[in-house]
């Protein structure tokens, strides 16, 4: 008989929380004609696990995207190189163990994102076949063994292609009938480098189903895929972070707003006003000069430019938008120039800016003297809200 599980009283959510795969996941999940091309284990300069994503590139170590010991690393012990998966804590692959880490920390449930770095291979990758595949597998292993641990606690996201509009709806609607809580773009659905009317089947489907669509960091995948260098670019970028570069390690904030404005701008919300978009690890605390910004720009460019949105820049981001934070003391002083209901805490779970097993306490400490409908909302009501949990 099933083991019933039961639905936790939620107190604490983490919307922004990853995995690293399971060492055999592509042995098992991906079709045996892609075995020669499939992300293999090998060894990083100091005796390390890392994953080869492509042949003949510089294998991505696994350190600084795990957590390891009793109770986790100190800063100075961060470092990409030496790792193994033996060494780590096993709540980066696993999802019983994920749990067991969850309880540590304090922590009711996470989001659950991809591994950015193997993403971001198979979404370059020029061949249909393969890059459906890559991420086909991977979402069946997030939702047949990783969330089936526990799908109360452990929220899913279904990653989606970018072949075409059509082939992104079918994931779309068929993430939203497997039980994923919403999905994840890193590019754009139409297979576009940029957003076009082309991709307006796809809110419209995301609309309808409800399925609310995150952006990890950015869109940087867009138009990589009939590149030619779009992999050894993906791959080098990653290479040139465990190569301890602080600038590609998250020198910058504030890059989303990009993104948004184009979003924004491009009037695609008053076509999908219940289109929800979550903008994740990106950033809160320049929130308010943007959106200060984004109004300012276009009272003074409507005409001109026959803009024919029906609401101010900023009401569209308040209405159709929600943003993530990690350790954001500023953001959370801001909060009501960002908005209260558009804030929502996260802790980017076992990446190395995470304060496990101390989250408890770094809320405490963020959220001096707010009030606790004001906190609730910010580290768990709002989540709530968008992944519809009761």
């Amino acid at each position: 008989m099933a083991t019933q599980l039961t639905r936790p009283q939620y107190r604490i959510i983490s919307t922004d929380g990853h995995v690293m795969e399971h060492p055999d996941v592509w042995n098992r999940y991906l079709p045996a004609q892609y075995n020669d091309r499939a992300p293999r284990l090998v060894k990083d300069p100091e005796g390390g696990d890392a994953w080869e994503l492509v042949r003949g590139q510089p294998p991505m170590p696994i350190g600084l995207v795990t957590n390891k010991g009793q109770w986790g690393r100190r800063y100075e012990e961060n470092e990409w190189f030496g790792s193994t998966y033996d060494s780590i804590r096993a709540g980066a692959f696993d999802g019983k163990e994920r749990l067991v880490e969850q309880d540590i920390d304090g922590v009711d449930a996470e989001v659950i994102f991809p591994s950015q770095r193997t993403m971001s291979v198979f979404m370059a990758q020029e061949d249909d076949g393969f890059h459906l595949a890559g991420i086909e597998a991977y979402n069946r292993w997030i939702l047949e063994e990783f969330n089936a641990a526990d799908p109360t606690r452990l929220l899913g996201l279904a990653q989606m292609p970018a072949v075409d509009v059509p082939t992104s709806i079918q994931h779309l609607r068929d993430a939203k009938q497997a039980g994923f809580k919403g999905v994840i773009i890193s590019a754009y659905p139409s297979g576009n480098p940029t957003l076009t009317l082309d991709d307006d089947p796809f809110w419209e489907a995301a609309e309808a189903e409800q399925m609310p669509v995150h952006v990890h960091s950015g869109l940087s995948q867009s138009g990589k895929r009939k590149s030619e260098p779009g992999v050894a670019a993906a791959q080098a970028r990653f290479a040139a972070i465990a190569g301890h570069d602080l600038h590609m390690m998250g020198g910058a904030v504030g890059q989303a707003s990009d993104w948004i404005s184009l979003f924004i701008y491009s009037g695609m919300f008053d076509r999908f006003p219940q289109l929800q978009f979550v903008v994740v690890e990106s950033g809160a605390g320049w929130v308010p000069h943007f959106l200060e910004h984004m109004d300012d720009h276009w009272w003074r460019n409507r005409i001109r430019v026959n803009s024919q949105l029906r609401l101010l820049p900023s009401e569209y981001f308040r209405r159709n938008f929600k943003i993530t934070f990690i350790r954001e003391p500023f953001a959370v002083r801001v909060r009501h120039e960002i908005g209260v209901h558009n804030l929502m805490w996260s802790n980017d779970y076992p990446h190395h800016r995470h304060d496990w097993p101390y989250s408890r306490r770094i809320i405490e400490e963020s959220f001096l003297g707010v009030p606790e409908n004001e906190k609730h909302a910010m580290i768990c009501g709002n989540a709530m809200d968008v992944y519809k949990l009761s």
